[in-house]
């Protein structure tokens, strides 16, 4: 476990928590603990789903612009690679993920969100891309996954502007899926991951690779890769346990090893 960053496992769920005070501040220190832990979960059979969170009070306020500040271009050249590589593990993580967002998810916060497969967020929360206002752009996913996900017009809203959104209209821009109450947003998030404790994670990991995958190529070669990943799946148990418990015992009734 790292001195910010550490994974949490029960039942099935990992909570990769970051604790930096008082905001969460990704520095470099941060990003390579994120990175270390978002391995360890993708690797470790006892995590079948992750949750992505914060604390009570912030989610994470940004990378650290007093460690970015004074860097030359050829040391920021070095760190932005590195930042936007540590995320990338958290986004790569073969593993259903949720975003728990409370307070604010700003900057890099926000695109550390962004890497989540869903984002529950407490309904006092305030999400943005905000830097522009430091004469740079968002270098860790804000102009990449943000646009993916809501598209360019309201991506490029967001980024030219820097203004920060608050949770309602987050919810209507689909940053964020689901708002709760702040002091629900953690069990909110847990309770989605633990749908998933006990079910069958070789599909669950094809699923999110043909989504992923998809979406990064053409139509014709998405359905490609749909297949490859369809196809595989006969050479999993849980293909032939599902399958078999459908023909016995009808649908949602199978349970499933992993395998």
């Amino acid at each position: 476990m790292g001195e910010f960053v550490r994974l949490e496992v029960e039942a099935g769920v990992g909570t990769i928590r970051l604790d930096r005070p008082p905001v969460n501040a990704l520095n470099n220190q941060v990003q390579a603990e994120l990175a270390e832990v978002a391995r360890e979960a993708g690797e470790r059979a006892d995590v079948r789903a992750v949750v992505l969170y914060g604390g009570q009070k912030t989610f994470a306020g940004g990378a650290d612009i007093k460690e970015m500040a004074d860097r030359s271009y050829v040391e920021m050249s070095t760190f932005g690679a590195d930042l936007s590589a540590s995320l990338s593990v958290v986004a790569e993580l073969p593993k259903p993920t949720v975003a728990a967002i409370t307070g604010y998810a700003l900057g890099g916060g926000l695109e550390l969100a962004l890497t989540a497969d869903r984002r529950v967020a407490g309904d006092n929360v305030k999400v943005g891309q905000p830097e522009i206002q430091l004469g740079i752009i968002p270098g860790a996913g804000g102009t990449q996954r943000l646009a993916r996900l809501i598209g360019p017009s309201k991506a490029k809203d967001l980024v030219f502007t820097g203004r920060f959104v608050e949770a309602e209209e987050a919810l209507a821009l689909g940053i964020v899926d689901q708002v709760v109450a702040p002091d629900d947003v953690y069990t909110t998030a847990h309770a989605w991951a633990a749908q998933f404790a006990n079910g069958p994670a070789v599909a669950l990991r094809a699923a999110k690779a043909a989504i992923d995958g998809g979406l990064d190529v053409d139509l014709r070669t998405g359905l490609k890769l749909e297949t490859t990943l369809f196809t595989s799946l006969w050479a999993t148990e849980d293909q032939e346990t599902g399958m078999r418990s459908f023909i016995e015992n009808g649908p949602g009734k199978a349970t499933f090893q992993g395998r």
